[in-house]
């Protein structure tokens, strides 16, 4: 990638979950098992049956949510609140972070396919929300999550972004397709945990040989944002 189209970048975009912090399987594990326990309550299945069905929603419809909305016609505002009131303390926050996104010229955005509360309740701990012009929520794309090309439109349209001068940071490998169709700089922070448990389409950090024809939409891999952000913009 040239250093004139990072020059040329005026909007940066970032997953939260496994993006603005370090993947952490302690933490994800408080939403994941959460998530199970609300499907299994909901549909009064067995903890295994919950969550055979949560991993089968994840792959088919974007996120767990999703496909209990389209099949079950599930409200979503309780399981929302429910699935991200977890226990913060595990995340750390990082003043490399903070400085090389503090740094960022022009228009700083998270997008999530959580919720617009906890994308504000993470990045307040992590000491890194007030840096932000914006947040997009799953509610903010009408329930419809990542991957799905719908919300990336919807996302682009409220922030007025220029996807020719926008780059999209996230640890989910599909959920950079549509920002390559885009034409957007795609980065891949990957991560040193064992994700096997989960299924390998939506594996944080993607799975297999990076080399792979699975990754040709991925301008970028990295596994240290902070690092990545700061050598960048000092060569602008």
């Amino acid at each position: 990638m040239s250093d004139s189209r990072i020059a040329n970048l005026v909007h940066w975009i970032f997953d939260l979950d496994n993006t603005l912090y370090a993947a952490d399987g302690a933490f994800f594990a408080q939403i994941d098992k959460k998530i199970t326990t609300f499907i299994s309550r909901y549909l009064s299945l067995q903890d295994h049956e919950a969550r055979l069905l949560q991993k089968s929603y994840l792959v088919e419809y974007g996120t767990s949510l999703s496909g209990l909305m389209a099949v079950n016609g599930m409200d979503p505002a309780e399981f929302l609140d429910y699935v991200h009131d977890v226990d913060l303390d595990a995340l750390k926050p990082s003043p490399a972070l903070r400085a090389a996104i503090e740094a960022l010229p022009g228009q700083r955005l998270i997008y999530t396919n959580g919720s617009k509360a906890h994308a504000k309740n993470v990045a307040t701990h992590l000491n890194l929300f007030d840096l932000f012009d914006g947040s997009f929520g799953v509610e903010d794309g009408h329930y419809v999550p990542k991957p799905k090309p719908e919300p990336y439109t919807v996302f682009n349209t409220l922030f007025d972004v220029e996807p020719t001068r926008a780059i999209f940071f996230e640890d989910s490998l599909r959920n950079l397709k549509v920002p390559h169709t885009m034409d957007m700089v795609t980065v891949l922070i990957t991560n040193d945990f064992d994700w096997s448990h989960e299924p390998e389409d939506v594996r944080p950090g993607g799975a297999g040989r990076f080399d792979s024809a699975d990754y040709d939409h991925v301008d970028v891999i990295t596994s240290d944002l902070s690092a990545w952000l700061s050598e960048r913009v000092g060569e602008s």
